[in-house]
């Protein structure tokens, strides 16, 4: 079973392919792809996730959704339940990326609070994509609300090219003794423009060893990231396949239930 926690629909991804919401199944059905976590793009859509609450409606059996929403505002928690009864399982929150070239901290602010508090009671996983930069924020808040689920997107650009033992890595591999931290890799992490002195075996070997294979997730960032749904898996499949085939069915479909329940009905 393979299992993506990352995959977006939108009307027009030029130069990607277009992804019509009507056929989202068809694509991971040819890809090998049982079930999905299909993710909000915030970027495209702001905090309006009509798109992918009406994509997963149309197959609810097989996909998920991760909703954003503006963690700031005063009514967040009841705009958070309102996405929650339209299917949404999971939350993301933008802090870093194309867009938004530096790390944000308004995640920390006091008036998130509220949503942190919500997150944890109702156990609904919180991904952020954030840099390295911001892990001693993210830290406040795990300390702060210990019961809240993190998934760490794109392993929050964890640096590798410095090679074993990867001590550039070491503040974010430190956060495993954060129980509640898992990890989502991506093709960012799998297909980088340069490994520099490290390696796929070398570096996801040492994530493995620290982490432990029932917290990573893979996923596709399908169709924000170059290639087929195929290709992508593919690429991840080879650079796991030094992995046991035990922690491969974790990090290609288990822990993916794990944190979305609704996949697994």
């Amino acid at each position: 079973m393979s299992i993506r926690t990352s995959s977006r629909p939108t009307r027009d991804a030029i130069p990607w392919p277009r992804l019509a919401a009507r056929n989202p199944h068809g694509r991971a059905s040819a890809a090998g792809v049982d079930k999905a976590a299909i993710v909000h793009s915030s970027t495209a859509y702001g905090y309006d996730n009509s798109y992918v609450a009406d994509a997963v409606a149309a197959v609810p059996s097989r996909f998920t959704a991760v909703c954003s929403i503006d963690v700031m505002a005063p009514d967040a928690v009841k705009t958070f339940d309102n996405w929650l009864g339209r299917g949404c399982t999971g939350m993301r929150l933008f802090t870093t990326g194309s867009t938004l070239p530096d790390q944000a901290t308004w995640f920390v602010d006091r008036k998130t609070y509220p949503f942190w508090e919500h997150a944890a009671a109702k156990n609904i996983p919180v991904c952020m994509q954030m840099k390295q930069e911001g892990l001693p924020l993210l830290r406040q808040i795990m300390d702060r609300f210990p019961k809240v689920t993190i998934i760490l997107d794109h392993l929050a650009r964890a640096p590798f090219a410095d090679g074993p033992p990867y001590t550039a890595a070491a503040e974010f591999l430190a956060l495993a003794k954060y129980k509640q931290v898992y990890l989502k890799i991506t093709p960012i992490n799998v297909t980088p423009k340069s490994w520099g002195k490290g390696t796929p075996e070398t570096f996801f070997g040492k994530v493995l060893d620290t982490f432990g294979a029932s917290r990573i997730a893979w996923g596709s960032n399908f169709p924000n990231s170059v290639g087929t749904l195929s290709e992508i898996l593919g690429a991840a499949r080879n650079a796991f396949a030094f992995a046991k085939p035990s922690d491969q069915d974790w990090i290609f479909g288990k822990t993916a239930l794990t944190l979305y329940p609704a996949l697994a009905k």
